[in-house]
């Protein structure tokens, strides 16, 4: 078989990946008979060589690749020189080796890739669809993700009031990851009764704290929807624009002191206390962040910050709709000008 699992609910891929690898067959095995393999780097000839591998001891082998179609998203481009000519004839060849090795994949092989999302434009795409079983996980809006928390607690045994539910629903939103944990939390709390609303305010209420930082980095690696649905949950609860702004604003100011202790030569490992974050794990983040915005954008960022607050404070928008213009400009990978 072969499969092409995509979508922003990397929660739902992952419990997809476990049925896969539980209708395999010998489970003792199957950790021999794995290989993982990075699409973005792989060579066509590597591919091959690992799909056409007779599986160890086994009648199959599971073959998992991330991000593979990704590398053939974008349409090389057109132009009158040969060169540019010359670089699509080896896109081509190159998408073509991948897409001819999935063609002639062996019965004992079963590939799974795993996409963040997929494009119409994309030639290996177009290739190799009809072979594939595709399934898409995008994140579940209230309605649905209300059914997902509802059928969850049945599977465990357990019981939970509607305020429960919509309250928990409200705080945590679509992180499935997140949701799963707090379930299984909430269930052991109250350990055979049914959840109530208290039980949800006592165990649930600090992602109120965290989510800001989600939602800023969300922000700054260009999740739109993401971003959208964080905000709107937290203007829900009430949270200021003001300390939305004032968020965003020290993320960035982190990201500016961060591109300058790389360009002076300083060691992640000193970074931490330098920046005055929290973690290693924050100063990592933020140097991935940084390498996302040139200076221009950065300044452009800080203009729109000002322009989005001088809105709010005229009363040209409201805070609601000044906020979700200023995300869909900081959601776009090319810098636009703010029309205020």
């Amino acid at each position: 078989m072969f499969y092409i699992l995509s979508g922003e609910d990397d929660f739902s891929i992952a419990r997809e990946l476990d049925n896969i690898r539980k209708n395999i067959g010998d489970q003792g095995m199957l950790s021999t008979n794995t290989n993982t393999l990075d699409g973005k780097t792989v060579t066509a000839d590597e591919f091959k060589a690992v799909c056409e591998s007779a599986p160890f001891l086994s009648e199959k082998r599971l073959v998992i690749v991330r991000g593979l179609l990704d590398r053939f998203g974008v349409k090389a481009p057109t132009g009158r020189a040969a060169k540019t000519t010359k670089k699509m004839d080896q896109q081509s060849a190159t998408y073509e080796g991948f897409g001819n090795c999935i063609f002639k994949l062996p019965p004992s092989t079963e590939l799974v890739m795993i996409e963040d999302e997929l494009k119409d434009a994309n030639p290996l795409l177009k290739m190799i669809s009809v072979k594939a079983k595709i399934k898409n996980f995008p994140m579940l809006k209230a309605p649905e993700l209300k059914i997902w928390v509802t059928n969850k607690i049945i599977e465990d045994g357990a019981k939970i009031s509607l305020s429960a539910l919509n309250l928990l629903i409200r705080l945590i939103g679509s992180n499935l990851w997140v949701m799963s944990s707090e379930l299984n939390k909430l269930e052991s709390y109250a350990y055979g009764r049914q959840i109530e609303e208290k039980d949800v305010k006592a165990l649930v209420s600090y992602t109120q704290e965290t989510k800001i930082f989600t939602l800023v980095d969300a922000i700054m690696e260009f999740k739109a929807s993401e971003s959208e649905s964080l905000l709107q949950q937290m203007l829900d609860q009430g949270v200021t624009a003001s300390y939305i702004l004032s968020m965003i604003y020290r993320q960035m100011r982190l990201i500016v002191r961060a591109r300058d202790l790389k360009r002076q030569g300083v060691k992640e490992a000193d970074m931490r206390q330098r920046l005055g974050v929290a973690s290693e794990y924050v100063v990592k983040k933020t140097l991935e962040q940084a390498a996302r915005y040139s200076m221009p954008r950065i300044k452009q960022v800080y203009q729109q910050l000002l322009d989005t607050d001088i809105a709010i404070k005229t009363s040209k928008y409201s805070e609601e709709l000044a906020l979700n213009i200023l995300i869909a400009e900081l959601c776009q990978r090319t810098p636009v000008t703010a029309q205020r």
